[in-house]
């Protein structure tokens, strides 16, 4: 069954809109993303070392013994991962938890994105991007799906990136900050499983076998630090040579074709469940910005999809909801954020990958009716104690 892959990581909200114009067939005018990387000097890590449960390498320890959670209430398919947690504001400790593969890889399609508007307000922060910088579509910044205006402004590309899952947005915007500094947000919490680095249009450039430098080694499934940058400039070299609809036709045979599940967890950006929901505590409990960057991020991340899912907010016990979801080819991923009307503080993080379903925006209720069986338990549980194990930044 032929199917736009379009449909990729995109708004969670609604469907898929049509392109409404040509992209122009110009250089990027802000030039190699190489000399971008280290316009980016983000703060200072504010997660101190004394919360974080590391090991001697400084990587985050698995996640600590929690009840499982309760088995999904319909019926979902593949593999799956899921952690709910309550945790405490001041050390984002988990207070109260619950899992299901809580450590096991997953490919994150656009949940991702949260990790560059996090960068993206770093970057205001330290003074190295303008909210007021504007920017244009061209052959070589234009992802697949539906695309902003030209001329648009930091925040129109943020609220679209989020909102709409727009791809392009996000391409602009992770390759204006650097590459790196969108896995910086990963690397300072220790989150060493946690993969962040790629645009969008690099995945599919990947998996499309367009990528010279992917194809040419087998390095990058296993690389870190330095030389994972290294490959990932090199690679996201490679993805911009492409028209978006000559990619977009290769990636129709490749899925049609050629598909590999194997090849979802080296090419796109990857987490656990239970180090992006730490990820997540960090982020809004503790992203080191300025107040009003802080409150841009909390604007912005309003805008994703979720609030309307939980049954919580139908109880009227949501106070504030920052969330973000993705899809892609068998992949279906949702996280959030949720201040309760009683003042906790919960993060959530369901991972679907390998679906019997190639589409699978339709498990949506059923992704939020085990979100909210695992919520229920954790909001059900007793306190856990400090001396049960373990314990996240």
């Amino acid at each position: 069954m032929r199917r736009a892959v379009i449909l990729t990581l995109l708004a969670l909200a609604g469907p898929l809109t049509a392109c409404q114009r040509d992209a122009q067939d110009t250089a990027v005018q802000s030039g190699d993303v190489i000399t971008l990387r280290r316009e980016v000097s983000p703060p200072q890590p504010q997660v101190s070392a004394d919360l974080a449960a590391r090991g001697a390498d400084g990587c985050l320890l698995g996640a600590p013994p929690v009840p499982k959670a309760p088995p999904p209430p319909l019926p979902l398919t593949g593999t799956l991962g899921l952690w709910v947690a309550e945790v405490d504001p001041a050390t984002l400790q988990p207070l109260r938890a619950v899992g299901t593969n809580p450590d096991s890889l997953f490919p994150l399609a656009s949940t991702y994105k949260q990790a560059v508007l996090w960068a993206v307000l770093r970057a205001v922060d330290a003074g190295t991007l303008r909210p007021s910088e504007r920017f244009d579509v061209t052959r070589d910044n234009q992802s697949l799906g539906s695309y902003p205006f030209d001329g648009s402004s930091v925040r129109t590309l943020a609220e679209r990136m989020i909102r709409n899952s727009d791809n392009t947005a996000t391409d602009i915007l992770h390759r204006r900050v650097g590459l790196q500094a969108v896995q910086d947000v990963a690397d300072e919490l220790g989150l060493c499983r946690t993969r962040l680095i790629m645009p969008t249009r690099d995945w599919w450039v990947m998996q499309a076998g367009l990528s010279r430098t992917f194809s040419g080694t087998g390095r990058w499934a296993t690389a870190t630090g330095a030389e994972r940058e290294r490959l990932a400039q090199l690679i996201d070299t490679d993805a911009r040579a492409y028209r978006a609809d000559y990619l977009q036709r290769r990636l129709d045979g490749y899925f049609d074709h050629h598909y590999d599940p194997a090849l979802d967890l080296i090419t796109h950006n990857v987490s656990t469940p239970y180090e992006f929901g730490t990820l997540l505590a960090a982020e809004f409990l503790r992203g080191g910005l300025s107040g009003a960057s802080q409150r841009w991020q909390r604007q912005v991340m309003a805008l994703g999809y979720g609030k309307s899912a939980l049954t919580l907010t139908h109880r009227g016990g949501v106070a504030y909801f920052g969330g973000k979801g993705g899809n892609g080819w068998r992949l279906l991923t949702y996280s959030g954020y949720v201040e309760t009307t009683d003042g906790r503080h919960l993060v959530y993080a369901f991972m679907q990958r390998d679906a019997a379903q190639t589409y699978t925006m339709p498990n949506t209720r059923r992704a939020f009716a085990w979100i909210n069986a695992g919520i229920q338990a954790v909001l059900d549980a007793p306190e856990r104690p400090p001396e049960a194990g373990p314990t996240p930044p």
